[in-house]
């Protein structure tokens, strides 16, 4: 397939069809967004805009989230209009984070490296021991995160394993990365998420093993397309094992008095 006709699919699925486990979906002409029922992160995943009718938009997200402590993201795409778009939220208050490469994996030509029993010990985590050890070594590569979002995950997993899996890598028998790989209904797409690595076992493999280990989860469950919002350190490796570029993806952050 095309790059052109990814990024559609992408946006149709991923975007417009989003769903999430203990999510509040709303949807209008406009915006789509995602409210979490627990206290979570809020986010917007899709808007259809123009210059015309953006300002209002953006003011009807802010109005929404007012009440919100932790106010919502505005997930924005490289090819989201109108095309200052990201200028227009800066200018409404909006923390412009770090580029994210939104890339693709087509899964019926997942390379051979990915085939492959991992060369570094990779284990689900289906247990309260390596439920345990993938909260630590997250918390361990970010330990100003407040956890929220590792509790939502080993939530999931625990109640609902057929829409969320999460691996620890291990070395030497440490716990040294762990990974999820979300499985939405009626998508195409899973996609990989985390991949987080503790500084003294990085480049030793530890990353692609549990890539490999969600990858083969992806086929073995039938999907098609294997997407990785990458961080510049990880968008490499990506590259390195077939996956393309599809858009560039920012987190625009908002909160109530900012």
């Amino acid at each position: 397939m095309t790059t052109a006709e990814l990024l559609a699919l992408y946006d149709r699925y991923e975007r417009r069809g989003a769903a999430y486990p203990d999510y509040e979906r709303n949807e209008s002409a406009r915006t789509i967004r995602m409210t979490s029922l627990d206290g979570g992160h809020n986010f917007v995943i899709w808007s259809a805009l123009n210059a015309a009718t953006a300002d209002d938009a953006i003011s009807a997200e802010q109005d929404f989230y007012s009440s919100y402590k932790n106010g919502f993201e505005w997930k924005l795409y490289s090819h989201d209009q109108p095309a200052n778009l990201k200028e227009l939220l800066a200018a409404r208050g909006f923390s412009i984070g770090e580029d994210e490469a939104v890339m693709v994996l087509e899964l019926d030509s997942l390379p051979e490296a990915l085939r492959r029993a991992p060369a570094v010990e990779v284990r689900k985590a289906l247990d309260e021991i390596t439920q345990a050890d993938y909260a630590a070594v997250n918390k361990a590569t970010w330990p100003d995160d407040d956890g929220h979002w590792v509790a939502a995950v080993l939530k999931t997993i625990r109640n609902q394993p057929e829409r969320m899996s999460a691996y620890v890598a291990y070395i030497d028998g440490l716990p040294v990365c762990a990974a999820r790989i979300d499985f939405p209904e009626h998508s195409p797409f899973a996609s990989i998420w985390g991949g987080a690595t503790l500084e003294a076992y990085r480049k030793q493999g530890a990353y692609t093993a549990v890539l490999a280990a969600r990858a083969q989860e992806a086929v073995q469950r039938g999907y098609k397309f294997l997407t990785i919002d990458a961080s510049p350190m990880s968008r490499p490796i990506a590259e390195k094992y077939g996956f393309r570029l599809l858009a560039v993806s920012n987190p625009c952050d908002w909160k109530p008095g900012q």
